[in-house]
């Protein structure tokens, strides 16, 4: 059975790709688009659930637009849904990236000055001047210390993740006002530059290697249950986005296991590490 998150067609239009699996009345290669607001949910229908959420400055590959709606596909992960057309710009490719948990915009190269918004982690901004310690952008001026080069790396996926620690918890959540568990780890990863798929399942199918039941963990490990992952902090202390806390909380992992295995989702599936096992 195709999942449904990936699958780029509704009953008027398909991608390109497709053609020959899917029938749809148009097939179309799509056109690029990127995120206007500071954030926006990616829906699983029009004015439907919310799936996950995107970011300024992300790429949405756009395969109809119809009714004030635009179907496509989110061109990081390759999830497929909707976003009101509203949201949507043609921008260019962006220069920079929020490099922490969450940053202002400013009206003016001044810390002083009214503040336009708020952006989130990895939002995505094109610098077009600098002055007095501020990066000047389309969406106002930010805080140079705030930002950090779209193509810059931040290798320790844990220290990322605590930098969301008492997030709001959010289902479906990326941003640093809410996420969820595995929107905790997308983030990391995404950071750090890897790949990473948006669900937990997919990231436990996908991700690492299978550590044995008895090696030991480590700072990086993934923990997963049946529709939760966290991740370990050191060999004893986990970090997830949960709704017991209703935050990004850390706790020793014997505890979670016992309190997740009784009331939650059960029993470990698997325990992941990012590098080759020794």
């Amino acid at each position: 059975m195709t999942d449904r998150r990936f699958l780029a067609a509704n009953a008027r239009v398909a991608e390109s790709g497709l053609r020959g699996r899917v029938v749809a009345p148009t097939y179309t290669d799509g056109t690029v688009a990127r995120i206007a607001l500071p954030h926006v949910d990616l829906c699983r229908a029009p004015s439907g659930a919310r799936d996950k959420q995107m970011l300024l400055g992300q790429g949405f590959r756009v395969l109809e637009r119809h009714e004030g709606w635009a179907f496509g596909v989110d061109m990081a992960d390759g999830y497929v849904g909707y976003l009101p057309e509203t949201v949507l710009d043609a921008a260019p490719r962006p220069t920079h990236r929020i490099g922490q948990r969450s940053a202002h915009l400013y009206s003016a190269p001044d810390f002083k000055s009214p503040e336009r918004g708020l952006l989130s982690f990895l939002s995505g901004v094109t610098v077009t001047a600098k002055a007095d310690g501020f990066h000047h952008t389309p969406q106002g001026y930010i805080a140079a210390q705030h930002l950090i080069p779209a193509e810059h790396a931040l290798p320790d996926i844990a220290a990322t993740a605590m930098l969301f620690l008492g997030t709001p918890y959010l289902w479906g959540g990326n941003t640093g006002t809410g996420i969820d568990c595995s929107g905790l780890i997308q983030m990391a990863l995404w950071a750090a530059g890897h790949t990473c798929p948006r669900d937990s399942d997919l990231q436990e199918a996908q991700l690492g290697l299978e550590l044995p039941e008895n090696a030991p963990l480590k700072r990086g490990d993934l923990i997963f249950w049946a529709g939760h992952v966290g991740m370990m902090l050191d060999p004893e202390t986990l970090i997830h986005a949960n709704a017991h806390h209703m935050r990004v909380a850390t706790e020793p992992l014997a505890g979670a296991t016992a309190r997740i295995g009784a009331r939650e989702f059960g029993e470990i599936t698997a325990r992941k590490r990012l590098e080759p096992v020794p």
